[in-house]
């Protein structure tokens, strides 16, 4: 394997394929949710390895919700006990959790477990591990839009002196860079409302493996791919 010259400051990943993965090994849907919690931590040790400093995991949807009541119930409860079990051991490798997306439809429970998460990791330098959790890019788009208004209606700022760098810093993902690169496992070939705004010039990779099949490996595949793509941000070299 040959050492990338450039190496993304920024990886997100939609974490496609756990229900196929399931279906196709014969088991329930939440069975897949399960499995796929170690390529979550097969990604960590890969990102942390080539010195990646944010990696960003598109983990449940605002239209998640509208999945069967028992695999979103499963879902919450694989969230409590994955944030419980993997916190000391993030906080060991110096690893930040962070979370974007609106909590507020969380139950008590998860939200307690995620903001206990954040504060016990705070302190992590090496990297942060951004969770999108109840995450919709056209909501956070509009939640910006109704505070950037809000301000002008109320004389803070002028309406002609909003600009892209106001509007990023109104989003979620304000305190993090843009992604450089953005994955998305399982062959589909979509952003599915994620980071629209964000990724406006991240490369993208699509490989077919599912999530549950996600490897270290596979992660060092996405880097070696980024790092053989010709980045000219609208300009001419």
């Amino acid at each position: 394997m040959s050492e990338p010259k450039r190496i993304p400051q920024h990886v997100a990943i939609i974490m496609d394929g756990n229900g196929r993965w399931a279906g196709l090994h014969g088991k329930e849907r939440y069975e897949g949710h399960i499995a796929g919690v170690e390529p979550v931590r097969a990604s960590l040790r890969a990102a942390a390895r080539w010195g990646v400093k944010y990696l960003t995991l598109y983990a449940f949807s605002t239209e998640n919700w509208g999945r069967p009541a028992e695999e979103v119930a499963a879902l919450m409860e694989l969230f409590c006990r994955s944030v419980v079990s993997e916190t000391p051991e993030l906080k060991r490798q110096g690893v930040r959790i962070a979370m974007i997306g609106d909590r507020s439809r969380f139950s008590e429970k998860v939200q307690r477990y995620l903001a206990e998460a954040e504060r016990e990791t705070a302190g992590g330098e090496r990297l942060t591990l951004i969770l999108a959790l109840n995450y919709s890019s056209r909501s956070e788009i509009t939640r910006a839009v109704r505070l950037l208004a809000s301000r002008a209606a109320a004389g803070e700022i002028a309406p002609e002196s909003i600009d892209e760098r106001m509007i990023s810093q109104a989003l979620d993902t304000a305190p993090y860079p843009d992604p450089d690169l953005v994955v998305r496992t399982s062959g589909e070939q979509r952003l599915s409302n994620f980071l629209l705004w964000q990724s406006s010039y991240a490369e993208l990779w699509f490989p077919e493996v599912l999530w549950p099949d996600f490897t270290e490996t596979d992660f060092d595949r996405a880097i070696e791919e980024y790092a053989r793509r010709d980045r000219r941000f609208g300009l001419v070299k």
